[in-house]
């Protein structure tokens, strides 16, 4: 882990360059765990294999070295990952040969992921499409992109839309889920805007919810990141899922304060997987909510509008306070008759 943690402190460092290349470890462990357990039940753990894992926007490959240790060596099939910048890209391919891998045991390509420009993921023969166990992701947040009218057209984007020019988070989440089997699972960490955000993006997120592949969504904590000290969100979504509700997770109000980020501890993480994997509901953290429901909201998913956090005031009784009111009135005048039997004492005016 030498190298890894020296990447960690050169992201620490870097501020909101690291944001580029580097995915805060609690954010990836989580990512991976998520990927690694059956997608069909995650009650039944982890799976034995995944045959393909994907990074559309790998950066240090981080995220994919962790699902690697999730299932360990014999676990993953061939890793692959894309990433745009050169720099991290000759950095992804030196930290997964350091971390043990043959250069036949994964393949990342230097490439842009929304243009998609890499033969292997662009092949239009449906029996020979690349089809992953996980796909993960942390690309840039509400990235500026350039939607063409030819992009309008690509198989990933035609079904539901183009992301708006100003936030390519949707195209992100388009393009990953292309290449996602039946069987398999993807998690992606967006900013919230996707949750609620209007327009191209409302129409996406309406459609992939009536299609039934959004399957949880999860807050996190703000300020985990070198980049930003906004509070991000993961979305896991599924080709084929049986539960027809969302599950949501309110985890933004658990974790460790530091002195630059916050931090998530080991027991915020495993709240987050155990809540995930049994689908489990509790109070101001996690529910599971019909589509209906969500669709009453015009499809938003935001996620205060069905897990909040805040304490419910305790309901006051009118006719109690009216009471007491009326006691203390007593009171008062009580005191003021026998403070004026001391002024008339004193021969003094009362008051």
């Amino acid at each position: 882990m030498g190298y890894e943690y020296l990447i960690g402190q050169f992201a620490a460092g870097s501020g909101k360059k690291a944001g580029e290349f580097y995915t805060p470890q609690t954010c990836s462990t989580i990512l991976s765990r998520i990927v690694a357990l059956d997608s069909q039940e995650p009650a039944n753990g982890k799976k034995q294999r995944l045959n393909c894992v994907l990074d559309i926007a790998c950066g240090s490959a981080s995220l994919l070295l962790n699902v690697r240790h999730e299932l360990g060596p014999q676990g993953i099939g061939m890793i692959f990952g894309q990433e745009k910048n050169i720099t991290t890209y000759n950095l992804a391919r030196m930290n997964l040969l350091l971390h043990g891998l043959k250069d036949t045991e994964f393949e990342i390509y230097h490439g842009d992921s929304l243009t998609n420009d890499w033969p292997l993921l662009n092949e239009m023969n449906p029996a020979k499409k690349l089809k992953c166990d996980a796909v993960v992701a942390n690309p840039p947040f509400s990235y500026r992109w350039e939607p063409t009218e030819a992009l309008g057209e690509d198989f990933r984007f035609k079904n539901h839309g183009l992301a708006p020019k100003s936030a390519a988070d949707f195209a992100f989440v388009l393009n990953g889920f292309h290449y996602l089997s039946d069987e398999g699972t993807m998690a992606i960490i967006l900013p919230h805007g996707v949750l609620f955000r209007g327009g191209a993006e409302g129409r996406i997120r309406t459609k992939l919810l009536q299609d039934g592949h959004i399957d949880t969504v999860i807050g996190l904590p703000p300020n985990l990141f070198f980049s930003t000290g906004i509070p991000v969100c993961i979305l896991v979504l599924k080709k084929c899922k049986k539960p027809d509700d969302v599950l949501f997770i309110n985890a933004s109000e658990h974790f460790e304060k530091g002195k630059r980020q916050n931090y998530l501890l080991p027991a915020h993480i495993d709240k987050i997987i155990a809540t995930y994997q049994y689908r489990t509901e509790e109070e101001r953290y996690s529910r599971r909510v019909p589509l209906a429901e969500i669709a009453r909201n015009d499809y938003n998913l935001n996620i205060s509008r069905y897990v909040s956090t805040s304490e419910q005031e305790a309901d006051i009784d009118l006719g109690a306070v009216q009471a007491q009111l009326v006691q203390i009135d007593a009171r008062i005048a009580a005191a003021a008759a026998k403070h004026n039997g001391y002024l008339r004492e004193l021969g003094l005016p009362p008051i």
